[in-house]
This record gives structure tokens, sequence and C-alpha cells, in this order.
């Protein structure tokens, strides 16, 4: 049974930094691109970065400069550093990743971290 679970969420303060991880773990052959999502109470979900299975990022405009995605392929590990943090990156934060197991390839969910940047 594959699972992808987020960690690295927390209260901080305006202009504080985090490190998210998403961890995959289970038979997994292989990981296609994983990307990282947003949803901030009564929004809809966001996309905010993905990482390619050969290294290539994308980041939504609002996050840009400020977040950084990264992939550590031996770990089956993607990381999301969110610096320069503001009120409105207030939000359940969430990974999703394209997984290729022993019974096919899937999309995951994981269940959401947690993120809270007070003024």
């Amino acid at each position: 049974q594959v699972q992808l679970v987020e960690s690295g969420g927390g209260l901080v303060q305006a202009g504080g930094s985090l490190r998210l991880s998403c961890a995959a773990s289970g038979v997994i052959f292989s990981i296609r691109s994983v990307s990282w999502y947003r949803q901030a109470p009564g929004k809809q979900r966001d996309l905010v970065a993905t990482i390619t299975a050969t290294g290539v990022t994308n980041y939504a405009d609002s996050v840009k400069g400020r977040f950084t995605i990264s992939r550590d392929n031996a770990k089956n590990t993607v990381y999301l550093e969110v610096n320069s943090l503001k009120p409105e990156d207030t939000a359940v934060y969430y990974c999703n990743a394209g997984i290729r197991s022993w019974n096919g390839d899937y999309d995951y969910w994981g269940q959401g971290t947690q993120v809270t940047v007070s003024s």
C-alpha cells in the first residue's frame, strides 16, 4: 500500500520559514511529478509548486522567489522550503504524486500539514 505523508507544518510569524516534507512509502517502482497544493479555509485547493522526475520545477506566481521545491529520490521524499511567509500563506498544504507501484500507475494524495502564519 503506497502512502504519502506530509510533515513540517506549524505556527510561524510573518517573515519566518518552514521546511515541509512529503515522504512516500510502500512498494514504489518510480515517482513521476510531485506537486504541492494548498487550501485555505473556504477556498479551493490551489497548485503551489511542481517538480518533475527530472527535477524541472514550476511555481505559482504568488510564491515565486519565496518557495523552493526539491526532491531526494533515494529517500522518496519531496521538500518544500517556504520562506518569507505571509499571513496569506496560511493553509493546509498537501502533496500529490504520480507513483508506479506493483499494481500500476496512480495519483496519490497525502493527508495535509497545517501552516499558520501570524502577523
